[in-house]
């Protein structure tokens, strides 16, 4: 195969294009690399940013992805504090923020998301104030850790993955927690029940004050609006505060793609190889919406492991060459002593089954769709979240009592004879 001498820019420099500019030198990629990211920061890992660095048990150099050196032998050349505005199709170029346009030969997008913002007639007064915070990037941890102190009050909104995770991490650095979800349930989006109530325990009995199905209406200011001084709830309370983090999902950075004439549809379209409905442009991570082999329709996936392979699958359709990403889903959250493993998606789901039980610290809930395993959550389970992993493309009928049966061995239902 004969690899053609051109520029390869890439924007976004996450965790999907980082993997991207390296699968490409590492699939023989002889051109010109270059990788634009908007931030001031190197590549780094977000994940420990609702855990370990937010408690400062890690250092900020122990987050990238790739030290500097590594980048200079793959001669990929860094463009940090970048901003890209534009993307012209027909020229092949993009601009900068700056003014400055570089041209491309082929184009990778990796932009990512950002935080969903909280919707309050407030809203806008409340981001201005000094002790309010999203969740998303290095800069936005410094910032809240200077408000980490003991005997501090947070009050987190919203309880998904990140706002658990930042709970668990605030009452290790001593806070006083407060947990406010809209919902029924917590990670009720995700999540079965069960599993919601589980979480909703562990909680509780940890010293966090959770209260679900409670909106937010507004906040109370003190005099300037330096700072918001009580969170006001759908029930009529008011929860004094010195700290607000908002964690409330993350919407797709698509505004670049669209502009630019691709299809964009809950992210940037793009098929199996992580082509766009251009042929010089891929897309991966966050930002990208692709057919998903397993479940058997599209999706967007918020998840490091998919942004490393669909990377790998957009620089091979960069070289030429057809390499489907067809990987299991799966992610992972920290809390307290708890290590949630979760693999595939859930969604569709008509019945869960239980292995092991959700009074203690350790169990797995298998979800089923007309007797097929379609996802798992495995809490202190590794061996069933593997299990899982091997099982989900397989699509074939279980028995749900094998499955809630802990004296059956897990090898025992993995065997196509179980």
């Amino acid at each position: 195969m004969q690899v053609q001498q051109e520029t390869y820019c890439i924007v976004g420099a996450g965790q999907g294009g980082c993997e991207l500019a390296l699968s490409l030198r590492q699939q023989g990629c002889t051109g010109a690399i270059v990788l634009f990211g908007d931030e001031g920061h190197p590549p780094y890992q977000r994940p420990p940013l609702s855990k370990a660095y937010l408690k400062g048990e890690v250092q900020e150099t122990s987050l990238r992805l790739r030290q500097p050196a590594a980048y200079e032998r793959a001669s990929i050349e860094l463009v940090l504090d970048t901003r890209v505005t534009h993307i012209d199709r027909q020229t092949k170029t993009i601009v900068l923020a700056n003014g400055i346009e570089r041209a491309y030969g082929k184009l990778g997008l990796a932009t990512g998301g950002r935080p969903r913002r909280l919707a309050t007639p407030d809203g806008e007064r409340a981001e201005r104030a000094g002790n309010f915070h999203y969740l998303r990037t290095i800069d936005d941890v410094r910032s809240i850790r200077t408000h980490f102190a003991p005997g501090r009050r947070l009050v987190i909104i919203g309880g998904g993955y990140v706002g658990l995770e930042v709970a668990a991490a605030a009452l290790a650095c001593n806070l006083s927690v407060t947990v406010l979800e809209a919902l029924p349930r917590v990670l009720a989006r995700v999540t079965a029940p069960e599993v919601s109530s589980f979480y909703e325990r562990v909680h509780r009995e940890a010293g966090v004050d959770l209260r679900t199905a409670t909106e937010v209406r507004g906040f109370e200011f003190s005099p300037g609006d330096e700072a918001i001084t009580a969170v006001c709830c759908s029930d009529g309370s008011s929860i004094a505060t010195d700290l607000v983090i908002v964690g409330i999902g993350l919407v797709p950075n698509t505004e670049l793609a669209q502009a630019a004439g691709l299809a964009v549809d809950n992210g940037i379209v793009v098929d199996e190889y992580a082509r766009t409905s251009d042929p010089d442009i891929v897309a991966a991570g966050d930002c990208a919406n692709y057919p998903d082999a397993i479940s058997g329709r599209r999706v967007r996936l918020e998840s490091v492991p998919n942004a490393i392979e669909q990377a790998r699958s957009a620089a091979a359709s960069l070289m030429g060459v057809q390499r489907p990403h067809a990987a299991v889903p799966w992610f992972w959250s920290d809390q307290y002593d708890l290590k949630l493993q979760i693999a595939g998606l859930s969604g569709g789901y008509d019945q869960v089954v239980l292995r092991g039980s959700t009074g203690g610290r350790s169990f797995a809930a298998f979800y089923l769709q007309e007797q097929r395993l379609i996802a798992c959550d495995a809490v202190n389970r590794p061996q069933e979240f593997m299990m899982a992993k091997r099982l989900l493309p397989c699509r074939r009928r279980i028995d749900a009592a094998l499955l809630a049966d802990e004296s059956v061995p897990l090898k025992s239902i993995e065997s196509p004879a179980a």
